[in-house]
């Protein structure tokens, strides 16, 4: 029995329809030389919240019964996750509580608490994320919205790829980065059941790669928490849902480290003229660095966010060896 369907997706999709920016597609001829394909970049990073996880958010918070939205709703997350749930969570008309590392992005931090969300800070390199928003559920009687690890938050993170299929159809490889798995997992359940032949490529950051170890193990690996740039990417073990999907659905997981990314990112600014995040510019990396599996004469790439501030991207980028 599938996990998620095509079906589920479009149903998301129906119900985003008046929440969430169809993002646009860019492509730049420059950047098909180089990596020479064609490449078509869907450009969540310019989504509301500035990255894809309004998507997932809402169609999990969209779902939600009166008695629950009438408690509220809890997660926790680095800070696009955090910033999507305090949004929906005020569209929809609810109170979100969110758990966010200590270290997270100040200007992620700032928007969460700017969409209303009380901040929970914790400590991502000692505390677990999940049993801290247990307790405060079971002491709240507040509903977790998780990151990743849910159907209806993967259903919703899978609207990427069917609008980017609905533009282009014809796609040989669909190239996605990968935290916790769910945007993967949404994006691979559409791409497979509307053109089966599509390879899709999994991104992880070098030091963050416990998909890809686990894909090669069978099982749910876990590793350290990384302290990798891309800090939206920096998961210690996949989710359970998430992992039951891409180990058949996910064709292979490529790595790229930080100075590949920040590449990317300059790249992206000069060549595109768009600013990326660091977990929004993985897949660019990949290609760019001829880590993704080749040849392949058309790929989609999802740029999932941008949420960064001036002074983060200068100093990110100033730091490239």
């Amino acid at each position: 029995m599938e996990i998620v369907t095509l079906d589920d997706v479009r149903s998301a999709h129906s119900r985003l329809a008046d929440v969430i920016h169809r993002t646009p597609v860019m492509t730049s001829r420059h950047l098909d030389e180089v990596v020479r394909a064609r490449l078509f970049f869907k450009c969540e990073n310019f989504q509301r919240i500035g990255a894809f996880k309004l998507r997932g958010a809402f169609n999990a918070l969209s779902r939600l019964d009166q008695r629950q939205l009438d408690d509220g709703v809890i997660s926790f997350s680095s800070g696009n996750h955090a910033q999507a749930v305090a949004l929906a969570a005020q569209i929809v008309g609810t109170k979100a509580t969110i758990g966010m590392p200590a270290d997270a992005p100040p200007e992620k931090l700032a928007a969460t608490k700017g969409y209303g969300a009380e901040i929970v800070p914790y400590d991502r390199y000692t505390q677990d994320r999940l049993a801290l928003a247990r307790t405060l559920a079971a002491e709240r009687h507040l509903t977790i919205i998780p990151p990743y690890d849910d159907v209806n938050v993967i259903a919703g993170q899978g609207t990427v790829a069917l609008e980017l299929l609905e533009e282009v159809p014809d796609l040989d490889m669909l190239v996605v980065p990968i935290g916790g798995g769910g945007l993967i997992a949404g994006c691979a359940t559409v791409a497979k059941a509307l053109r089966p032949g599509l390879r899709v490529i999994g991104v992880e950051p070098e030091t963050a790669d416990d998909t890809k170890r686990s894909l090669l193990a069978g099982t749910r690996v876990s590793v350290p928490v990384s302290r990798t740039i891309a800090d939206g990417l920096a998961a210690s073990i996949p989710g359970e849902l998430t992992f039951s999907i891409n180990r058949h659905l996910v064709d292979d997981v490529v790595l790229v480290p930080d100075d590949e990314i920040r590449h990317a990112m300059v790249t992206a600014f000069e060549r595109l003229k768009i600013v990326l995040e660091p977990s929004g510019a993985v897949g660019l990396a990949a290609l760019l660095a001829g880590r993704a599996p080749m040849p392949a004469d058309r790929i989609g790439v999802v740029l999932t966010g941008g949420n960064i501030s001036a002074a983060r991207f200068a100093h990110i980028v100033g730091a490239l060896s």
